[in-house]
């Protein structure tokens, strides 16, 4: 191609290319413009909010070539754009990502922000869990929340924690974000927490069958689980009250698994966290509830 092209042209010629190939959207962006300036921005190694003047200026040839390539990605092999540009955001903050990871989209991202009031005082947040790390973007929001806490992440895959360790040392956060290696609570000997969030596999086999292309680029194991998708919930509420200091909550997502579990446990009062940016079922109980719990 000898035409010189503006970012703004090829943001704009993008769009187009993504809606023709009826693409799902659903990591980070809900339509063919934001995809499109999300992948050109990105891989142009640009900030969203850089100076209007930038967009119109010409693309040098080699990146262009670049920048093209990841697009027929994006549309033939229905790669996630966080995954071909190697990065995704998350409560404001910027995180790296790929295929050994889960793309960020939890609502907890909203709720982290709010500091969980009016559940938790953040005065008396010390130490937190975030069960099922992944990348570390939740563990890293949760550090950034609450700004005089220790926070705890556990994974028990190997990949997902060498991405951890990598946000977390690019976020500055080593020394106050501790990633470990852990299958649920079995590595922290009896350690207490004032929180204990989770956003684990909770994805049925009969949803996994009917989920877009582009999801099932992620690590299967980071999305499904047994038992209709509560396989890992279980186990997480019925140790949770023995890993909560006597005032500390846990919090959960399990998305479209939440009727199952309210069909399983009918007589726990789960508090279903309602969100203005979009999101459902997430739920909140105390320790005095989950002592309940059989």
């Amino acid at each position: 191609m000898t035409q010189s092209l503006s970012l703004r042209e090829l943001i704009k010629r993008t769009e187009k290319k993504l809606k023709l190939a009826n693409l799902h959207f659903g990591h980070g962006t809900d339509n063919a413009l934001d995809e499109s300036f999300y992948l050109v921005m990105a891989a142009a190694g640009l900030n969203f909010d850089c100076a209007e003047e930038k967009l119109n200026k010409p693309i040098k040839q080699e990146m262009l070539n670049h920048i093209e390539k990841l697009i027929e990605r994006r549309v033939h092999e229905r790669v996630p754009v966080a995954y071909l540009v190697n990065q995704a955001w998350f409560a404001g903050h910027k995180y790296y990502v790929d295929e050994r990871v889960l793309i960020p989209r939890s609502p907890l991202a909203e709720i982290i922000a709010s500091q969980f009031r009016p559940w938790l005082s953040s005065n008396n947040v010390h130490l937190i869990l975030d069960i099922g790390t992944g990348s570390g973007c939740i563990a890293c929001a949760c550090a950034y929340a609450f700004r005089h806490a220790v926070v705890d992440a556990v994974d028990v895959d190997v990949g997902a924690i060498e991405v951890a360790n990598k946000n977390v040392l690019s976020h500055e956060l080593d020394g106050r974000v501790n990633i470990i290696e852990s299958n649920l609570y079995e590595q922290l000997k009896g350690k207490r927490y004032d929180l204990i969030i989770s956003n684990p596999p909770y994805v049925g086999n009969d949803e996994m069958q009917s989920l877009p292309q582009e999801y099932l680029q992620e690590p299967r194991h980071a999305l499904e689980a047994a038992d209709n998708g509560l396989g890992l919930v279980e186990k997480i509420l019925k140790q949770a009250c023995n890993h909560l200091n006597e005032n500390g909550v846990l919090v959960v997502e399990v998305g479209n698994s939440m009727e199952n579990l309210i069909q399983r446990y009918p007589n726990i009062p789960f508090v279903w966290l309602e969100f203005e940016e979009g999101g459902h079922g997430v739920f909140l109980l105390n320790k005095s509830n989950l002592e309940k719990i059989e």
